[in-house]
């Protein structure tokens, strides 16, 4: 009931531009399904499931095919309602891995979940544009159309960022900082990025909590704000949040775990990686069972991060293939993505500690201001007494899932 009533109030609160369709079981394979939509797009590279055809209104869909045609070279978009429970198991990196194969044709593939608003992409023999011009200009429309808006709303508007020259610049209106990718660009195709879908959604209530705290320790010579959202739609669109975050990690695990399950017993450097794999996905199960809160929701992703990048190693030393090295997650908040660039010196009370951070907080602190941290019980996640904090989820040591298994997540 409880989840019910979340689900209505986001929905009459923030007028969402479409309704998420009931889930449904599968009716085929998911090679079947992919298929059909890659049948689907050859005919219309834009693809809208049945389920959303009378949803999203047909100028914002002449919109969306007007601007990716102007690009220049093919762009497949695809809108389906996403859920654990279809031929995809809700997993946008596989509709674009099994629609491109079907399909085989070179050219920019894009797909969104119709109840939201973020676009995961990939792209097949296509040198016009780069994968900086693509981050960039993913993020910019994020930014730019805002949380709210609808999922053809955003793609218009990454189109049409895309065929200007350069790069598209960052907004300066508030907005969303999300990865470009739900792999972040790491090998393997599986990336994890469950966060990728509720960045946008977190760094906007962050944006709230500071709005509203200006607005109530404003005295009469302040500036007002002309507009807020009030407290208990924020405390909606958060418990909205935390519910997908919780069934993609959820998914994740049941993935990872099947793929650790078929994964044949390799040697050496490869064994090495397997076990890591196998712990760090051990320990994610134990902090989701342990009824976590937002940031223990966050640690066990991080887990499964390491995890899957440890499984990766582990396939690619039995291929006798080189093990890439991936970046962390950003220490200040894993949900903002990878870190970028080398590891940042943060020091404070004589204390320096060397950081993974993302671009965005790399520049807050050139700034002197504070980034844009997961919050915690009382104020950044680094205040409260956990292992998150005291060792910036994994990044100041080595054995993150080890001290999970000795029982320090909380102590």
């Amino acid at each position: 009931m409880r989840t019910r009533f979340l689900l209505t109030m986001v929905a009459a609160a923030l007028t969402l531009l479409v309704a998420a369709p009931a889930e449904a079981g599968p009716t085929g394979t998911p090679a079947e399904r992919a298929r059909e939509i890659a049948t689907a797009l050859r005919k219309d590279p834009l693809y809208i499931d049945p389920a959303y055809k009378t949803a999203l209104p047909a100028n914002l869909q002449v919109d969306v095919r007007a601007k990716a045609k102007a690009l220049g070279y093919p762009v497949y978009t695809m809108v389906l309602p996403l859920t654990p429970s279809d031929e995809f198991q809700g997993e946008e990196s596989t509709v674009l891995t099994l629609v491109m194969d079907a399909l085989r044709q070179p050219g920019l593939y894009v797909v969104v979940d119709g109840g939201s608003r973020f676009p995961w992409y990939e792209v097949r023999d296509v040198s016009q544009v780069s994968e900086e011009k693509l981050q960039a200009a993913r993020k910019r429309a994020l930014d730019d159309e805002g949380y709210d808006a609808g999922p053809t709303e955003v793609l218009a508007r990454m189109y049409e960022l895309l065929a200007q020259p350069g790069i598209p610049k960052t907004s300066q209106r508030p907005g969303s900082s999300t990865p470009s990718r739900r792999d972040y660009g790491e090998p393997g195709g599986h990336g994890w990025i469950v966060a990728v879908s509720i960045v946008g959604g977190l760094v906007v209530l962050i944006g709230l909590g500071l709005v509203i705290g200006r607005t109530r320790g404003s005295g009469p010579g302040r500036r007002q704000n002309t507009f807020q959202i009030p407290p208990h739609v924020a405390a909606t669109v958060a418990a909205e949040r935390r519910r997908r975050l919780t069934r993609e990690t959820d998914a994740e695990l049941t993935a990872l775990g099947s793929e650790l399950a078929a994964l044949p017993t390799t040697e050496g450097a490869g064994l090495a990686h397997q076990q890591a794999a196998l712990d760090g996905h051990a320990a994610a199960a134990r902090v989701l069972d342990s009824s976590p809160d937002l940031v223990d929701l966050v640690g066990a992703m991080v887990l499964l991060d390491k995890a899957r990048r440890e499984y990766d190693a582990a396939v690619a030393a039995a291929a006798g293939r080189r093990v890439d090295a991936v970046p962390d997650l950003c220490a200040f908040n894993p949900l903002h993505g990878r870190a970028s660039g080398r590891p940042t010196k943060v020091e404070s009370d004589g204390t320096t500690l060397t950081l993974p951070l993302c671009a965005e907080c790399r520049q807050a602190l050139k700034r002197h201001s504070a980034p844009a941290s997961l919050p915690g019980k009382d104020g950044p996640y680094w205040h409260d007494d956990s292992l998150w904090a005291r060792t910036f989820f994994g990044t100041t040591g080595d054995d993150l899932a080890g001290a999970v298994s000795r029982g320090e997540l909380h102590r």
